[in-house]
């Protein structure tokens, strides 16, 4: 570890993220269109939050993600940044990804997460 650990640890020692690679297949469309696929997303778990599955940049288009000045903190993740969608249609602040995550979720430096309400669909097959 790099010495950069989440302050919201020492304050809610009980309080879990879980990181594992599952293997199975995340797809996401938005605007009819596959944006995202992967065999390779990591699967966060925290807390008792629903899962979130974070996906590498390369197996998403790009091209769709266009970066706002949006951001949020967490203490046990780190800043967030944001990305809206475009397409036929758009969703602002669709996607976020930690680039500098505290060393508790080093895994998920520079993946890409979407909130489902957002987009049309987030699905995750074996």
């Amino acid at each position: 570890m790099s010495g950069n650990s989440g302050p919201g640890y020492a304050k809610h020692p009980s309080h879990t993220i879980g990181l594992s690679h599952t293997g199975q297949r995340v797809v996401v469309t938005f605007d009819g269109e596959a944006i995202a696929d992967t065999t390779r997303a990591i699967r966060l778990q925290e807390a008792n939050y629903p899962a979130v599955y974070y996906i590498p940049r390369a197996d998403v288009k790009m091209d769709h993600l266009t970066r706002t000045s949006h951001s949020t903190y967490c203490p046990f993740k780190g800043q967030a940044s944001y990305f809206s969608l475009t397409g036929g249609r758009s969703a602002d602040n669709a996607v976020w990804s930690y680039e500098t995550p505290y060393d508790e979720v080093a895994g998920i430096k520079d993946f890409l997460a979407f909130y489902p309400n957002k987009v049309d669909s987030v699905t995750v097959t074996d």
